[in-house]
């Protein structure tokens, strides 16, 4: 190929590289005449390349001319000097209007080093501003945020962190990049992944939803209640929408949901002692409301419950617990032989104390051979043993058990167990008394 079709070649390369710029973009040789202007100027001001080009500067056309000077001056004085320049211009249009531009212009050096004239990139205000204000709202989300934001690719790992999520997984930002989410939450990952494929898929949900999550920390495992809103968010130099993952924003509401819980949860404790008592009330037995008392104790609290009493024994020294009552019936019934249970066992520990005792199998698993030696059912995984006490007298045990699925009893667990062990205390102690005639 010839130099001049090697030149030419790389004329109209450069042309089609210029035309295919999503900004703006004009050259001026060293004399201040237009040699190149794309498209994109085209579309912003309305003159073709056509109409632009070999023009010296934009006196008489594209500026006012008593600003011609002036912005002839400040596009050209980029070639004697290193670096870019940034102007503000009021232009004008091929239609009459004037329009605000902000340009960047740098100077282009000849072969043998001297100045040889300026490419000038320009673009609307307000597009320029739009622009850098969705750069520092990414900035500032990312460092800034009060809330956690995570951007989550389409594997569904992290990509980009900001502090706040950082100190919400309880790590650095940089550890948490790349990472499966499954490495990072012990539960609700699987609740988490199906609602950031759903986004992938069909898009953002049209309201923040809330989540319960176990997050791993070098401290333990931490629950935790996160407020989350996801965007989808798709690339904007395609033709179609690519997603390139999704925008996951935290709120951490643990602290309010907990105390929501904990109020409902005692209003629904108290409503259900409340409806015990009453129904303890119409029974003739005090012994009957001793287990009508448990059933109602048992919804939302345990899966079991079992009562076991002190019966009189020989030997002062030895104390015999035999079971009085248990719920759901569906276990095996009391009887007047005493309960096994082995030394150390919490049902006895309950009674040293005159308090409360609780236990969970290892992992907090059901274990059938753990259970079966303290003459548990075989599913129970979690264990409150609390004692009976009436007019100063320990009556015996009372004793709630929790499956696998649930979490180990806590304080305010044990305070509920206590307010019931002392009213079923009372309906054995009256039903041990002798009988009273009523009046009238």
């Amino acid at each position: 190929m010839s130099a001049s079709g090697r030149d030419e070649t790389a004329d109209d390369l450069l042309a089609a590289l210029l035309d295919g710029m999503d900004a703006a973009l004009c050259a001026f040789d060293s004399d201040g005449v237009i040699t190149h202007w794309n498209r994109e100027a085209e579309r912003i001001l309305g003159w073709s390349a056509g109409e632009a080009v070999g023009r010296k500067g934009f006196e008489g056309w594209a500026v006012r001319a008593a600003d011609a000077q002036d912005v002839q001056d400040r596009l050209m004085s980029a070639q004697h000097v290193p670096g870019r320049q940034v102007h503000e211009f009021a232009l004008l249009t091929k239609d009459g209007g004037r329009l605000l531009v902000r340009t960047q212009s740098a100077g282009v050096p000849g072969a043998d080093g001297s100045p040889a004239g300026v490419y000038c990139a320009f673009s609307e205000v307000h597009a320029q501003i739009d622009l850098e204000r969705s750069i520092a709202l990414s900035e500032a989300l990312m460092e800034d945020a009060s809330w956690g934001v995570v951007l989550v690719d389409v594997d569904l790992r992290p990509a980009v962190v900001n502090a706040h999520a950082a100190r919400a997984f309880g790590t650095g930002r940089t550890a948490l990049l790349g990472r499966p989410l499954g490495e990072l939450l012990t539960q609700g990952v699987e609740e988490l992944e199906g609602a950031l494929q759903h986004v992938l898929a069909e898009g953002a949900p049209p309201a923040p939803v809330e989540m319960w999550v176990s997050v791993r920390t070098a401290e333990g495992v931490r629950r935790r209640c996160w407020r989350c809103g996801f965007l989808r968010l798709a690339s904007p130099l395609a033709e179609e929408p690519v997603p390139l993952g999704v925008g996951w924003l935290i709120q951490d509401v643990t602290e309010a949901r907990q105390e929501q819980l904990d109020a409902a949860q005692a209003r629904f404790r108290s409503h259900q002692l409340h409806r015990a008592g009453r129904a303890a009330a119409e029974c003739e037995d005090p012994a009957e409301a001793a287990g009508v008392r448990l059933d109602f104790a048992l919804a939302g609290f345990a899966e079991h419950a079992l009562l076991d009493v002190l019966a009189p024994a020989a030997d002062s020294e030895r104390r015999r617990l035999v079971r009085c009552a248990v719920s759901p019936p569906a276990l095996p019934g009391p009887g007047s032989i005493p309960v096994r249970y082995p030394a150390g066992h919490p049902a006895l520990q309950a009674l040293d104390r005159i308090g409360s005792v609780r236990t969970s199998a290892p992992r907090g698993e059901a274990d059938a051979e753990w259970a079966r030696a303290r003459q548990w059912p075989e599913g129970a995984a979690h264990v409150l043993c609390t004692v009976l006490r009436s007019r100063g007298r320990t009556l015996g045990a009372l004793t709630f058990l929790r499956g696998p699925s649930r979490v180990a009893f806590e304080r305010a667990d044990a305070a509920y167990a206590e307010e019931v062990a002392a009213r079923v205390a009372a309906d054995l102690d009256l039903a041990a008394s002798p009988t009273t005639p009523a009046a009238g």
